[in-house]
């Protein structure tokens, strides 16, 4: 990827290359100019706020009070305003890399010096490999290309990424883009993630994330409901207890720069403009070091969509006054002044939203002068595309894949056995279906038929024409493509087509006629037929798991840019395939009793109603959270954990001796309050594989927790034939807790239980001074 120049007449091989040095070096430089502060800017340089030496709210403090009001609005938006006299240039703040650099926002730029960047897999696959050190180290790839981007003007340093909403309804278009269904899974990827983006320089920031959206988000459109006007009613319980455990962990935990409110109304109030949310519950409880910020259009939306407010100048003094410090979007620019002149709104309020994000500018070194002076200006071309970024992405994709079915079994497949191969379905040769959304210009692809044509001999047949699949026509080819070779892989599934923002799902089933091919297919082939899914929610595949033709099925998400290398590495058994399913998958009859605009979580048996997720939900399912095969078999022993843990509480006393038998988490003295659990896993196959250990709890029975909880989970690789001992630390008041209907996280005290796979634990919880708990 050179940078692009202007021909030239002929002229000696030297002083061409010479040339070329030359203008590279200034174009680069002036596209790396500083944001603030030039040095060789004799007006502004020696302003205290240029000064490094300096604390940052000290320079805050002094730039702010050196702008106008008209100055100040224009930088309450996401496309900021230049101020000349200062030295500042204007800066876009939408910049996206949920799992790889983006072209979605407007702040990143492909073409020029970046043909692409690397294209991990979508969220939902990285999520299965429950490898939480993998997620941060993704992280730490994906800054590495942003601030090379940045070093050479080409993003910006605030990236609105990732998206930790809990995937709540399987029809859900973005779920692909979320961690999963399991709140402490997606709070550990979020708080991981942030960390590898963000860095761990102190106080300041490689790149800024954010956490996305604030909160209850997961409709966009459905059955005529769409984002714009959806009341989302939740309850407090639902909102502690899920809802909101993702945002925390990744404010407490990954100490994240931004957090975005959503375009929902949460009972009846816009995110946006809720101080509870905004003011009281991000910055207040949970003391967020950086600024909230609007999802695209939310100011506007509440006040031309959903009608909040009679004025404009209304919805600007609220979202403000809310918490709100950047709009995405005009309408904070257009409308505040108006507020300000109405006495809706004071300047201070303003000034304090400027606080947060200029702090966070300057934290991240952009008004510190030249790029290629500050800690990560040594980041260049070379460092986007490299070849061990490429290698991340295949290693992310082979942790990710799923295998759900094994017949036999049949897999992995043999080279000697199965010289040629059936390769057919309309995503066996596909590329950018591959990275899902938010995604940006992969560096390369290798489809499925490509990997698996390095290991044997392919017949290729794409069987449908896309994955709405309308249609026949083609499956005659892939059946005689199937009778033909040594087996058959069926690569199906969706695409954005099917499911993306703005676009939710019907239903369950796969599109169009992809059944009936599958079926067919599968009774023409040869030898084993296996089905290989991609997509981002769950597909109700209920004939394909009951149908002895079909000999396995492989979940691999949208694997990125490597994808098609990493399900021929799993096919062949080049990789042991570990991953494990972040969300449930439900057959199609479950949609009938659970429309996607009723938020509640918890089952209601009196009115119909089963639950949500494998923690509420005990109906049917196609398979389960969790779920997940091997090519080896690993047993679990506890080798030691307590049977009495005391709860220590803070000698308050109590009245209500109704709730005596569960403790407020904040009536107990919480800090290193953890039970350890040695668990030894044993590889008792004849492959070397990586294991992911799930830990679940259960809590005494009569109290309003979950029937199941996930309350920790690690990675860990045991060669065949050996054994491994995992120590997992278990947060009494953070993971034993449950939450009661007023919203109150409690302890309850009594017999818990933790499961293993098969394996069961009890151990009992008691106060230090049961008798004299304050509730």
């Amino acid at each position: 990827m050179a940078s692009s120049f202007i021909p030239l007449p002929p002229i000696s091989l030297s002083f061409f290359f010479f040339f070329i040095f030359i203008f590279l070096l200034s174009d680069a430089t002036a596209l790396r100019g500083p944001f603030a502060c030039d040095p060789k800017n004799s007006v502004t340089n020696n302003l205290p706020f240029c000064k490094i030496s300096l604390p940052i709210p000290v320079r805050v403090r002094d730039l702010i009070g050196r702008l106008t009001l008209q100055e100040k609005i224009g930088l309450l938006v996401n496309n900021a305003a230049p101020v000349p006299r200062l030295g500042i240039k204007g800066y876009e703040w939408w910049s996206e890399a949920l799992h790889g650099v983006s072209n979605v926002g407007p702040g990143t730029k492909f073409g020029g010096h970046f043909l692409g960047a690397t294209m991990f897999p979508q969220v939902i696959t990285t999520a299965s490999s429950f490898n939480a050190s993998l997620w941060e180290q993704i992280g730490r790839v994906v800054s590495d290309e942003a601030r090379a981007m940045y070093n050479w003007g080409d993003a910006g340093l605030t990236f609105w990424s990732p998206n930790v909403n809990i995937f709540r309804d399987p029809r859900w278009g973005r779920g692909q883009e979320t961690p999963g269904e399991d709140p402490v899974v997606a709070g550990k990827y979020a708080a991981s993630y942030v960390r590898g983006l963000q860095g761990y320089d102190g106080d300041r920031l490689k790149v800024a994330a954010c956490c996305k959206h604030y909160t209850a988000y997961d409709l966009d459109n459905w059955n005529g409901i769409d984002r714009f006007h959806f009341n989302a009613k939740v309850s407090k319980q639902d909102l502690e207890d899920t809802f909101d455990v993702p945002f925390r962990a990744c404010v407490l935990e990954g100490k994240v720069a931004s957090v975005m409110c959503s375009y929902n109304q949460v009972n009846g109030i816009p995110t946006c403009a809720d101080p509870s949310l905004l003011r009281n519950t991000i910055r207040g409880d949970w003391k967020l070091n950086g600024y909230i910020v609007s999802d695209c259009d939310s100011v506007g939306v509440f006040y031309d969509n959903q009608h909040y407010t009679a004025t404009p100048e209304e919805a600007a003094a609220d979202a403000i006054k809310a918490g709100l410090d950047l709009d995405c979007g005009p309408f904070l620019a257009v409308h505040t002044a108006g507020a300000i002149e109405r006495r809706l709104l004071n300047e201070v309020d303003v000034n304090n939203a400027l606080v947060n994000t200029m702090t966070v500018q300057m934290r991240l070194g952009m008004f510190d002068g030249e790029p290629s002076r500050q800690p990560y200006g040594h980041l260049t071309i070379s460092d986007v595309c490299a070849a061990a970024n490429n290698q991340l992405a295949l290693e992310a994709a082979r942790q990710g894949i799923v295998l759900m079915k094994n017949r036999g079994p049949t897999l992995p497949l043999s080279t000697l056995r199965h010289r040629t191969v059936a390769v057919i379905g309309p995503n066996s040769d596909v590329t950018v279906t591959m990275i899902g959304n938010y995604a940006g210009v992969a560096c390369g692809y290798t489809t499925p038929v490509q990997g698996i044509a390095r290991y044997v001999r392919t017949i290729h047949q794409a069987g449908c024409r896309d994955v709405a699949c309308t249609d026949n026509r083609l499956f005659g080819a892939a059946e005689n493509a199937a009778r033909q070779a040594d087996a058959t892989v069926l690569v199906m599934g969706l695409d954005q087509s099917i499911e993306a923002e703005f676009r939710d799902r019907a239903g369950l089933l796969l599109p169009g006629r992809q059944q009936e091919l599958i079926s067919r297919v599968a009774m023409a082939s040869r030898g084993p037929t296996i089905l290989v899914l991609m997509s981002g929610g769950p597909i109700d595949i209920s004939f394909a798991k009951n149908d002895p033709r079909i000999a396995g099925i492989i979940w691999a998400g949208y694997p990125g840019q490597n994808g098609g290398t990493a399900i021929a590495d799993v096919l062949f058994g080049q990789t042991n395939p570990g991953g494990k399913l972040p969300m449930t998958w439900y057959p199609q009859s479950y949609l009938a009793k659970v429309p996607m605009t009723i938020m509640g979580m918890r089952a209601d048996p009196a009115r119909g109603y089963p639950g949500r997720t494998y923690r509420f939900y005990k109906g049917p399912v196609v398979y389960p959270f969790g779920h997940g095969m091997s090519y080896t078999t690993f047993t679990h022993t506890i080798a030691h954990a307590p049977t009495i843990v005391a709860v220590p509480l803070d000698g308050r006393r109590a009245g209500n001796s109704t709730l005596s038998s569960a403790v407020r988490v904040t009536h107990a003295k919480c800090n290193r309050l953890s039970i350890g659990v040695h668990v030894d896993v044993k590889n008792v196959g004849s492959r070397d594989g990586s294991h992911t250990l799930l830990v679940f709890s259960h809590p005494p029975a009569g109290h309003w927790g979950e029937h199941k909880q996930l309350v920790a989970f690690e990675k860990v690789h045991v060669p065949a034939g050996s054994q491994q001992r995992v120590k997992i630390g278990i947060h009494v008041c953070k993971s034993l807790s449950v939450v009661d209907k007023n919203g109150i996280r409690r302890i309850p005290m009594g017999e818990h239980s933790i499961h293993v796979g098969d394996v069961r634990h009890s151990f009992s919880l008691h106060a230090a001074n049961l008798a004299e708990i304050k509730t």
